[in-house]
């Protein structure tokens, strides 16, 4: 699974992968869930599975009203997004919103990739706003060549309309599974506060990079 949250309710829920069996043994299909627990983690639930067979490499946030929000990377390409309003009983694709919006894979073959999806609070005191954040691979115009790499963007959302703030690795570096962290500012002088963004690079180039993104601290 992908990275975990802490809800407002105080439980702990990760992301996670599963497999479901069906007639044959070779029919089997990846399917996306969470699991969650208090913080005293002496027991973990498992939720039901999102509707979609085959959507993989999951990514959660909280969203709204304790709202559950949900990114996979799906076998028929487009990635689809799924909320739930009551921690993960049922699913519904937030169709009209973010499901399908971005494109899964690099050609017809290649694994769905994770990506980076958290919540934050932007503006300046009275003009703040809660949005998620996404970062996803955009691909060059060389990809039909079989060179095309992929340049990890970052987008912003309010769940109704989505901004593509633009790439965030560096030149000529070729992405693919990324995450994000978001991490508060200090006390006294050190108000500022980071967006960081960790990525994969392709092509055996060694350990993850990271890159910061400073924001302004609310007053």
């Amino acid at each position: 699974g992908g990275s975990g949250i802490e809800t407002k309710d105080g439980k702990l829920v990760f992301p996670v992968e599963g497999t479901k069996k069906g007639n044959t043994e070779t029919d089997v299909k990846i399917v996306s869930l969470i699991i969650s627990s208090l913080k005293d983690t002496n027991s973990w639930t498992l939720s039901n599975e999102i509707s979609a067979d085959g959507c993989s490499d999951p990514s959660v946030v909280e969203w709204k009203d304790g709202k559950l929000m949900m990114m996979t990377a799906c076998d028929d390409g487009p990635r689809r997004v799924y909320e739930s309003g009551d921690k993960g009983e049922s699913w519904t694709e937030a169709l009209g919103t973010l499901s399908r919006v971005w494109g899964n894979k690099q050609g017809g073959e290649a694994k769905g990739l994770r990506s980076g999806f958290i919540t934050a609070t932007v503006g300046n005191g009275a003009d703040n706003r809660n949005v998620m954040l996404v970062t996803l691979p955009v691909y060059s115009e060389k990809l039909e060549e079989g060179n095309g790499k992929g340049e990890l963007h970052l987008w912003l959302t309010d769940n109704t309309h989505i901004v593509d703030i633009g790439p965030v690795s560096g030149n000529d570096e070729d992405v693919a599974a990324s995450s994000l962290l978001y991490k508060s500012g200090g006390s006294g002088t050190n108000n500022e506060e980071e967006l960081i963004a960790l990525y994969e690079k392709k092509k055996g180039s060694g350990k993850p990079q990271s890159t910061r993104y400073g924001f302004c601290a609310s007053d």
